[in-house]
């Protein structure tokens, strides 16, 4: 299991994180073009080699064209508010609504999607709270929106290009006193931080000085994203990363680091199969057609769940019903529960964490009668692609189970030869 720490030991930002993961080796080329299947223009992406303290650093600089400056999210000194708060005064606003249906409609990879979903939903949900509306009518100054999109897509992205499968988080530092905000001065660290930490119950520790130096963008990342707060977990380390913020302080480096390699088997607990952490979560309905059942589990499916069924079982005074279950990672587990009880109406919803043991996979293509068709490759195995497969034979004219044997055929051919 590929496991990325962050330590967090001068604070948190956006750009912070996503530039440690560059640092880290994540391909920017493979990060910027990930980003860029969202769509959204008027901005550059840049990572410039820094030194912080001495610390060989990459600084992550998002500089959105209309506006012709920099937006960093202001880490280490005082900064506007209003883009992470949700006000301003002048610009244009960009409602959450509008931001969750770009990252749904998108075709970023299911699990950059959901994690970055994951990270907007915290957000939103807290800053919702503040503001005493409702998570989906936060609005987003237009140019703050773009900087928070591009660091929690990049992120995520750039998770994704490392492999990263668990994320782990050491205490996050914050800052003490009040920072100057557009509506006056706030208490540091400012609400949606502390909103964030409390939302799931993260660690946090002050330091003496007054910048603001945990952003509510790089808290979100590691309260929304983190598997668990600890130190740095037993692994093979495979590299190290350091992103800068902006300002160069001294007698404490700027950055954020990260820790990326393979996790060791716990000494503390002697387990040497540890499984990969997930969530199962659950509703009982003795109220819902089997339409509805189908639509929630597809519905479950497409909000990030590795997977989705229905079980049959026997309620009080022995009423017929059925259980709807989803199993997804933890970060996702409030948009799958979300979901849950939007679509089945329940008023509750129960899980518990589980481990799972994935088989390593290999995602490749195969052409049947000039149509490709995708499979996955486990060892000894050959898994094909459904509903390419059944678009190939309705093409080609041919019967459905014809298609999938010649598919899995070329499948294990193809393994063969690798």
């Amino acid at each position: 299991m590929t496991t990325a720490w962050f330590h967090c030991f001068a604070g948190t930002a956006g750009d912070m994180t996503l530039g440690s993961l560059v640092d880290a080796g994540a391909d920017p080329i493979a990060v910027a073009e990930i980003i860029g299947r969202l769509g959204i223009d008027d901005y550059a992406l840049m990572f410039e080699p820094v030194l912080r303290c001495g610390v060989a650093a990459t600084h992550a600089v998002v500089v959105v064209n209309d506006h012709s400056h920099e937006h960093d999210h202001g880490h280490e000194h005082e900064h506007e508010h209003e883009h992470e708060h949700g006000h301003t005064h002048n610009e244009g606003h960009r409602p959450y609504r509008v931001i969750r249906e770009l990252l749904m409609n998108s075709d970023l990879p299911v699990r950059v999607r959901n994690r970055a979903l994951a990270t907007f939903d915290a957000l939103a949900t807290v800053e919702g709270a503040m503001h005493r509306m409702p998570m989906l009518d936060v609005e987003f100054h237009e140019v703050g929106s773009v900087d928070a999109i591009v660091d929690i897509v990049g992120t995520c992205a750039a998770l994704e290009v490392l492999g990263i499968d668990r994320i782990v988080c050491s205490p996050i530092a914050v800052g003490r006193g009040s920072v100057h905000a557009a509506h006056g001065e706030l208490p540091n660290p400012a609400p949606a931080v502390t909103g964030l930490l409390a939302q799931r119950n993260a660690p946090a520790f002050g330091i003496d000085t007054r910048k603001e130096i945990a952003t509510p963008t790089g808290v979100a990342l590691m309260t929304a994203l983190a598997d668990a707060f600890e130190p740095m977990p037993a692994m093979n380390v495979r590299s190290v990363g350091y992103g800068a913020g902006t300002a160069d302080t001294p007698g404490r480096p700027n950055v954020v680091q990260v820790v990326i390699g393979d996790e060791l088997a716990s000494a503390a607990t002697g387990n040497n199969n540890a499984g990969q952490p997930v969530r199962l979560l659950e509703v009982n309905l003795d109220d819902a057609t089997g339409e509805v059942i189908a639509h929630t589990i597809a519905a479950l499916l497409n909000a990030g769940a590795h997977d989705a069924w229905a079980t049959p079982i026997v309620m009080k005074k022995g009423r017929p019903a059925h259980t709807v279950h989803a199993l997804c990672e933890p970060a996702v587990s409030q948009a799958v529960a979300a979901v849950l009880i939007s679509e089945t109406g329940s008023l509750g919803v129960r899980g518990t964490t589980l481990e799972r043991w994935p088989q390593a996979r290999a995602e490749a293509a195969v052409v049947v009668g000039g149509h490709t068709i995708r499979i996955k490759r486990a060892a000894g195995r050959v898994k094909v692609e459904h509903d390419d497969a059944a678009t190939a034979a309705l093409a080609l004219g041919r019967p459905l189970r014809d298609v999938l044997a010649e598919a899995e055929a070329l499948g294990h051919h193809q393994e063969g030869n690798a």
